[in-house]
């Protein structure tokens, strides 16, 4: 065989046919001319099939049969070119074509299912790059509120019903109130505050917990249990609510929440365990076949870890642990240990195509929220401080910044994302304001720089308020923003903070399309479940930055200055470029041959929608690795 491929080298062809031929002629002497022509065009031929041969197959051509083809849809693959085909086939769990229904015919077999789409909208699995889905899942099995604008006197009922339900099964426990949408709540001159709390007829510890996870408001019954009082300073990172006279309002902000979280007995694995099937059941109704865990610990991680052990996992699980402000001051190398031997315990390298787990990311957060009355984002400018009434409103400049320093000091921060980027964890940084949001591009401007040559993937999920000359640079250090489309609209919370943050400020409020416009590669990230899980109306709002006009309560107009985002720009930021932020873009995020077949059916064309309309589409059918994992009876 040798000798054989020896005559194929470079300059190899023309000899060998010069010895085939003259051999054939020994062999054939005085058989006449016809037999000399037959043995040259044999040679001929066999000389064609040859170099043919050592080409390889076209790479348009299919070999072997599929287990699925799916035929005359109007598939949208995300690819570089955004191509549009009719048909797909699947073996494996991989795609092994994309293209026209006669090219896909050729690979049905007797064993091939064919699906018909029937003309249906077909796009690649979303990914949702910046969630908490273990926490997403318990809600729905605690005091749910619903994510609804309400009364207090509403809230103050619905909460009574929950006591009242739960009597005599988890009367020794906490009762954990979640979703509670504090940006709507109408207060009809009644603060929803620890005294109200008080009036429930119950004598446990209660905890109201707002969906943005910033703050939660607790009865005194908590407080006690947490040894709050008056004279308790607020922690590193956090406030306790009190009133003009000092007194305790109940609310607890940020870190300060921690002290009475740290009370309420953990769930057991088995109850995680639930939770996270909750959440993927989800994930999978609303075509999420792909999620980052923004803020993972052993507790969160292990959970879905579980269900991938008993074949559970429906979605590609990617974690980003957390990183502890507190602990990282202490000891931060300790910190940086304990996470990469928590991403060594947890990660599995990509084997096939079976949903899996994966811990290659680090949590950082800067500051809290940018809104009122909280104002825990760090900004450049101070706050505004109204020195009027609410009638008659005078806001001036203030001293407040927010967090200051930030919940990381800037200093620690530099030295935090390039130690975890030489371990193989990428930072994934929360800032909101302004003055986090530049502190986080400073910090990963040191990683370029330590690792010039490294494919580093950097992330800042949310980035609110974006100062304008820090808008090119996203681009400029490769820096994703991950960005929860669905704010990007008129809101209560909004309006509320116009007169804190200023017109000019306010006006700047989540600028997807001024990043997009300066070349970021925009991620989408739900942030769920801060909001309620719904791509396809966060989808809406990228487009239109207005509310949905039934949403409760509906404000008219758009956001800001922003154009938005363009429908192929939103889509792109929540498959292909989201899979690029979490390293799976080889994998996940684009409809192509050698990725894996995760996919959805829509019930309508999202590109050929009214933008205001966007909001009512419906997942038919998920499929994760060829699988299906939910279809809409």
């Amino acid at each position: 065989m040798r000798r054989f491929f020896t005559k194929l080298r470079p300059g190899g062809w023309a000899s060998f046919g010069r010895h085939a031929a003259t051999t054939s002629s020994r062999r054939q002497k005085g058989r006449g001319d016809r037999m000399r022509a037959i043995s040259e065009r044999a040679v001929r031929w066999l000389l064609l099939f040859l170099a043919a041969w050592s080409a390889g197959p076209a790479p348009a051509e299919p070999v072997g049969l599929a287990d699925t083809v799916y035929l005359n849809g109007r598939i949208h693959t995300v690819d570089a070119d955004n191509s549009v085909v009719q048909a797909l086939a699947v073996r494996g769990g991989r795609i092994v074509f994309v293209g026209s229904n006669a090219d896909a015919r050729r690979l049905i077999g007797h064993g091939t299912v064919v699906e018909d789409l029937r003309g249906r909208t077909v796009l690649p699995g979303l990914v949702d790059a910046h969630m908490h889905p273990l926490g997403g899942g318990a809600i729905l099995r605690q005091c749910y509120l619903n994510y609804e604008a309400l009364a207090v006197a509403e809230l103050k009922r619905r909460i009574q019903q929950c006591l009242d339900t739960s009597k005599g099964t988890r009367a020794h426990r906490w009762l954990i109130a979640s979703a509670w949408y504090q940006g709507g709540t109408l207060t009809g001159g009644r603060a929803f505050d620890r005294a109200l709390l008080d009036e429930l007829r119950t004598d446990r510890p209660i905890v109201v917990r707002s969906s943005f996870a910033h703050s939660v408001v607790v009865n005194s019954k908590a407080l006690a249990l947490a040894g709050i009082t008056r004279a308790t300073p607020d922690p590193a990172g956090g406030r306790i609510g009190r009133d003009a006279s000092g007194e305790l309002t109940g609310l607890l902000e940020d870190a300060a929440q921690r002290l009475v979280e740290d009370l309420i007995p953990p769930p057991s694995a088995t109850e995680d365990a639930e939770s996270a099937r909750a959440a993927l059941r989800v994930m999978a109704a609303q075509g999420i076949t792909g999620f980052l865990d923004a803020l993972a610990s052993e507790r969160t991680i292990g959970a879905f870890a579980a269900v991938e052990r008993a074949s559970g996992l429906t979605a590609r699980a990617n974690f980003a642990v957390f990183i502890n402000p507190s602990k990282a001051a202490a000891d931060e190398a300790k910190v940086v240990e304990d996470a990469v031997a928590l991403a060594h315990r947890f990660d599995q390298p990509a084997s096939g195509p079976e949903p899996q787990v994966a811990v290659r990311n680090a949590k950082i957060m800067l500051d809290g929220i940018s809104t009122a009355p909280e104002n825990t984002g760090a900004l450049l400018e101070p706050y505004r401080v109204n020195h009027g009434t609410l009638a008659r409103p005078d806001w001036r400049p203030g001293t407040d910044r927010g967090p200051d320093p930030l919940y990381v000091p800037a200093p620690l921060l530099r030295r935090l994302v390039v130690s975890l980027a030489r371990h193989g964890l990428e930072p994934h940084i929360h800032a909101v304001g302004d003055r986090s949001v530049r502190e986080a591009l400073d910090s990963f401007a040191g990683v370029r720089a330590a690792f010039p040559d490294r494919d580093i993937r950097l992330s800042i999920a949310h980035a609110d308020l974006v100062d304008p000359t820090d808008f090119a640079r996203f681009a400029q250090l490769d820096v994703q923003p991950t960005l929860s489309f669905q704010w990007a609209k008129p809101a209560p919370e909004y309006e509320r903070s116009r007169g804190s943050l200023g017109e000019r400020r306010s006006a700047l409020l989540e600028p997807a399309g001024l990043l997009k416009a300066k070349g970021a590669r925009i991620s989408y990230g739900s942030d769920w479940p801060v909001d309620r899980l719904n791509p396809w109306f966060a989808l809406q709002v990228a487009l239109t930055r207005q509310a949905d006009r039934s949403s409760i309560p509906y404000l008219p107009g758009r956001l800001g200055i922003d154009p938005g985002l363009s429908i192929l720009e939103a889509i792109r930021a929540m498959t292909i470029d989201a899979a690029h932020q979490l390293h799976q873009d080889h994998l996940t995020g684009s409809l192509e041959v050698g990725k894996l077949a995760d996919l959805i059916v829509l019930d309508r064309d999202v590109f050929g929608t009214a933008p205001t309309e966007i909001a009512k589409v419906a997942v038919l059918r998920t499929i994760v690795g060829g699988k299906t994992v939910y279809r809409l009876r």
